[in-house]
């Protein structure tokens, strides 16, 4: 199993390429399958190539023209496979590393305009209020509609502490909505945590990066120190987790599971893109030449009674940590039904230093369940008071892969203690539309008027109270 991961680095990615791009380090493909080429296709592909060099209206360069029909032949395939030119490629490996250039966003197409899909915590995007399911309509003057997502993402980027004006509609309010950003440099941390209250340890991870089991383990091991007696619940927050690195999704849910237990398995047509990954080093460690970092964490948090946070910002690795934890029946699944994106990406370098982005292969949680296009449902629906009609699933996306079970797929079964919440009721003055232009902030997570995390804190000390019976 090391040697495949080595060889065959697999990439869990959240959502669409953007202004985060949340990928890892290169996977060379030294098999690559040697298939006829279609002469006739390609013999069309010159004739149309030559026609533009002589007769469009303007000159074009050779090096623009084929980097978009590359372009174009992998976004034709699905969301989430393109073509990565050199400042992509660059932007790429920057990103895993956890700090990168930019507003802060996760970003996807719909209906010709850029649409939101989660904004980075911490972030510029993040502090000035920006939602999941907001349609980005104009970049400073210059509207969106027609530009491809690549051309989008390249006009947010920019130098730091230079200005961009977004024009946002959101669903619920009467007008557009005008966002002044400030370009940062987003050093993103990727997992923070606390205790809120004694003996209850907050964990929070929001991407999957280089280091965020090591990370994991540390904060852990000294919330541990400073509650002093094992905890009485542990609550993993997921939400607006875009996904990130496999192999750090394998070592958080290692760290929560017995020690060999199946965490994912994934299936493609490649060899190598046939993996079953456990919760032992070699399947969590990269490259296997680091020392085991969950080696000292004290046993008690693997039994530990566990919620885990979910919404639609929850994709792929997130989701990974989700079903495993929910198949194994380790943790209550709480909040909304996730992204549903159950595919993996591979990096895979070309020789002149760019790169293709390409989907390789599917993955499955512990009982076989595909979540593509379908995502995990919670244990415990509790409703954030977001529109759904303005969610953005991953089956809304245009070219989505579909899921390999749709007959045979189902939820992990449900506790038989385990019954749904009912969404809140809203006043009747909470369902007026608003009419301000000036966009709101985010909820601060834990905060009272954080609805899903109070509910979960809830429901977390009623599980410690039936375990102890």
């Amino acid at each position: 199993m090391r040697s495949k991961l080595e060889k065959f680095t697999l990439i869990a990615c959240g959502a669409i390429i953007g202004v985060l791009i949340s990928l890892n380090l290169p996977v060379f493909a030294d098999k690559a399958e040697k298939n006829n080429l279609p002469i006739d296709e390609l013999r069309t592909f010159a004739e149309v190539f030559g026609k533009i060099k002589s007769d469009y209206v303007e000159p074009v360069e050779d090096k623009k023209l084929i980097n978009e029909a590359l372009n174009g032949m992998l976004t034709g395939l699905d969301p989430h496979s393109s073509f990565l030119n050199l400042d992509d490629f660059k932007d790429l490996n920057q990103a895993t590393q956890g700090e990168f250039g930019g507003l802060g966003i996760e970003v996807g197409m719909e209906d010709g305009f850029v649409k939101v899909i989660s904004p980075i915590e911490d972030s510029p995007a993040y502090k000035a209020g920006l939602k999941s399911g907001d349609l980005i309509m104009k970049l400073d003057d210059a509207s969106t509609k027609g530009l491809t997502l690549n051309d989008s993402v390249k006009k947010m980027r920019g130098k730091p502490g230079t200005s961009i004006v977004l024009t946002v509609l959101r669903k619920g309010e009467t007008k557009p909505l005008i966002f002044n950003l400030v370009r940062a440099i987003v050093k993103s941390q990727s997992v923070k945590g606390k205790l809120v209250e004694p003996n209850y340890a907050y964990v929070r991870v929001a991407q999957f990066q280089e280091h965020t089991g090591e990370d994991l383990a540390k904060l852990l091991k000294n919330l541990r120190q400073e509650n002093k007696v094992p905890f009485k619940g542990i609550l993993l927050d997921l939400r607006n987790n875009p996904g990130g690195l496999l192999n750090a999704a394998v070592g958080v849910s290692a760290a929560f599971l017995p020690k060999g237990d199946l965490v994912v398995y994934t299936e493609g047509r490649a060899p190598d893109s046939k993996m079953h990954l456990t919760a032992v080093p070699g399947d969590y460690l990269k490259g296997g030449g680091k020392d085991d970092y969950l080696k000292d964490l004290p046993e008690d948090i693997r039994t530990t009674p566990m919620a885990v946070l979910v919404n639609n910002g929850s994709a792929s690795a997130s989701e990974i940590v989700a079903g495993a934890l929910q198949d194994h029946k380790r943790a209550l699944i709480v909040g909304m039904q996730s992204f549903g994106k159950g595919s993996v990406q591979s990096i895979l370098p070309m020789n002149n230093g760019t790169a293709i982005k390409m989907t390789t292969a599917r993955y499955f949680t512990p009982n076989g369940r595909s979540i593509q296009a379908k995502g995990i449902v919670p244990d415990i629906i509790v409703d954030d008071g977001s529109d759904p009609s303005f969610m953005t699933k991953e089956a809304d996306l245009t070219n989505h892969l579909s899921n390999p079970k749709d007959a045979n797929a189902s939820a992990a079964p449900k506790d038989k203690d385990t019954k749904p919440v009912a969404p809140p009721v809203k006043k009747p003055e909470e369902e007026k539309k608003k009419t301000s232009d000036t966009p709101s902030g985010p909820i601060e997570p834990t905060s009272k008027a954080d609805k899903q995390f109070q509910e979960a804190m809830n429901i977390l000390k009623g599980l410690q109270i039936i375990q102890n019976k």
